[in-house]
């Protein structure tokens, strides 16, 4: 029997094999030492792998815009995927964020579909010819799903019917699979590390985090190395790193999105179900993507899915309401939010307000200092024991988090788990009539259409300093539709501590261990995001409140 580190070599060296076709000189490549990598590409450092195509395919951001140009046959299926592959081993050279490649079987694919368009004088579904990525949760055809594990290597799926369900509607609409991408070992945190693939860095700064757990698959985005991913999301795995990355992100209520062929951690725990959700480069994709998955009825394929069609009148009511009623949450009550975080939030609502809409403040912050240990509960109510066999069926080490995670408690006897749900079910409660009772105090009577929130307490941060993930965590709880979406940068000249910010004592350890991190040096530049929060099962509401909100935003 292999040895953990006898396995890691060999995958490793497998994928290196499969991408070294496609790969940079290392010549050529940007030093170790240089940070910042993020406009390599931009700046012609991949030339020569690139083409001037390869770089115009690439950097079309919106998914029905690059569909339609190959519809078009401006570009055909094999250019568009090629392109990728060659941008994408660029960006895992600087980054380390793939898991697994299927560069040959896309390219097979790309030609299959070219033919099927010479020979028909069509494409084969919406998405004909266009790139897709995955977090390495996702079951695909010939490879593994290890979710970071070292223990789960050499079991690639074997029988098509056990991909995961989204990379067969996918795949009917004509997309192309080219890659899954790195996690974290367990996919149990909000960083991109694992004994088996090694640390996935932020292109921005590659002595930051890409955050996580979707991290690789954000890395790609940013770079413009995907144009479509999906990730999940348990406490902010999708959100979390499209924030650090400034990209769009939606958490969808549970079972919305099939989750059916996508192996999960602490399987079978589904008071605080994990979630599917799209990861894009434009607010056109993220909807387009979602509307396309719900119009191919997931529900006839996973028997979980919950059989809810694409609602086109709430989300053409919210386009077209011409006064939108907003709660602004600016504090969760642990953690305080970086100055940037602030300033961002504070001009987005002065924005709301001189376009006319509503906007009041939303006090919940104690129960989201109530609701998230309930949660933490039902994440270890094992004990650890899922993680723990896992890690140790080869002695692979654990990484310090999953460590944490897995000494944090004993497991809990089933009247304590039932007593966990009891106290969930009764914060819901209270959220729900927290939520109705704004009704009082709006001037149309009515309660808040959107929650606007901050999507974590600062902006990407150096590896190992994220700690709190209170400001997605709750809405997972809640299991309510949530959308990030990034609207400025961190400008060190303008979000330097004041004065008062440098003599702030922090609340608690969580806020402690946030508040010292903050440094707009070493932070300039980083996207900041914000969060919308619409209420559960409200994905065509919440996007087109987004779309509205980034209307007004960025006019």
């Amino acid at each position: 029997m292999s040895t953990w580190q006898e396995i890691v070599a060999q995958k490793r060296a497998d994928r290196e094999k499969l991408l070294e076709p496609y790969k940079l000189e290392k010549s050529k490549l940007p030093p170790a030492d240089q940070l910042c990598v993020f406009d390599f590409v931009e700046k012609g450092g991949a030339d020569s792998i690139l083409s001037e195509k390869d770089k115009t395919i690439t950097s079309i951001d919106d998914v029905d815009e690059l569909a339609a140009e190959i519809a078009k046959g401006k570009y055909s299926a094999e250019e568009v995927i090629s392109a990728y592959i060659k941008r994408a081993t660029v960006v895992h050279q600087l980054t380390n964020c793939f898991s697994e490649v299927v560069f040959e079987q896309a390219l097979e694919r790309a030609k299959k579909l070219d033919e099927y368009y010479i020979r028909e004088g069509k494409t084969s579904g919406r998405y004909h010819g266009v790139p897709i990525t995955l977090k390495d949760q996702f079951n695909v055809y010939g490879v593994d799903t290890t979710l970071g594990y070292v223990s789960r290597s050499n079991n690639p799926v074997k029988d098509k019917s056990k991909e995961a369900v989204l990379v067969t509607i996918f795949e009917k609409e004509g997309a192309v699979v080219i890659a899954k991408t790195n996690l974290p070992q367990s996919i149990m945190w909000c960083e991109c590390d694992n004994p088996l693939w090694g640390l996935t860095v932020n292109p921005r700064r590659r002595d930051f985090t890409p955050g996580g757990s979707t991290g690789g698959e954000g890395v790609l985005l940013s770079m413009k190395a995907s144009i479509m991913g999906w990730g999940t999301d348990l406490g902010g795995s999708v959100r979390i790193p499209q924030i650090f990355g400034g990209g769009y992100g939606l958490r969808p209520s549970a079972w919305r999105i099939p989750y059916e062929g996508v192996p999960v951690t602490i399987d079978g725990q589904e008071h605080v179900p994990s979630v599917i959700g799209p990861m894009t480069r434009t607010l056109n994709s993220l909807t387009s993507i979602t509307k396309t998955v719900i119009d191919n009825e997931p529900w006839t394929i996973d028997p979980k899915c919950i059989p809810i069609p694409w609602r086109a009148e709430i989300y053409n009511k919210f386009l077209g309401q011409e006064k939108l009623v907003f709660g602004v949450m600016r504090d969760d009550g642990v953690v305080r939010v970086h100055p940037p975080i602030a300033r961002v939030l504070d001009a987005a609502v002065e924005k709301l307000r001189a376009a006319g809409h509503e906007v009041i403040e939303w006090s919940a912050p104690d129960l989201h200092s109530e609701l998230v240990p309930i949660l933490n509960k039902f994440y270890s109510a094992d004990g650890g024991e899922d993680v723990r066999s896992d890690v140790e069926k080869l002695g692979e080490p654990y990484m310090p988090y999953v460590k944490a995670m897995v000494n944090r408690n004993p497991p809990i006897s089933i009247p304590e788990y039932w007593h966990a749900m009891v106290l969930k079910r009764e914060l819901q409660k209270k959220y729900l009539d927290r939520w109705n009772a704004t009704a009082k105090v709006t001037s149309t009577g009515e309660p808040i259409d959107f929650i606007i929130a901050p999507g974590c307490p600062h902006p990407a941060v150096p590896v190992t300093k994220t700690s709190w993930v209170g400001y997605t965590r709750a809405w997972n709880g809640l299991d309510y539709t949530t959308t990030v979406f990034p609207v400025d940068c961190v400008d060190k000249e303008i979000d330097a501590l004041t004065e008062e910010q440098k003599s702030y004592v922090p609340r608690n350890d969580w806020d402690a261990a946030n508040w010292p991190v903050w440094n707009p040096e070493t932070m300039d530049g980083m996207p900041i995001n914000l969060q919308l929060i619409g209420g559960r099962l409200t994905e065509e509401k919440t996007l087109a409140g987004t779309k509205r909100v980034m209307d007004i935003l960025t006019a």
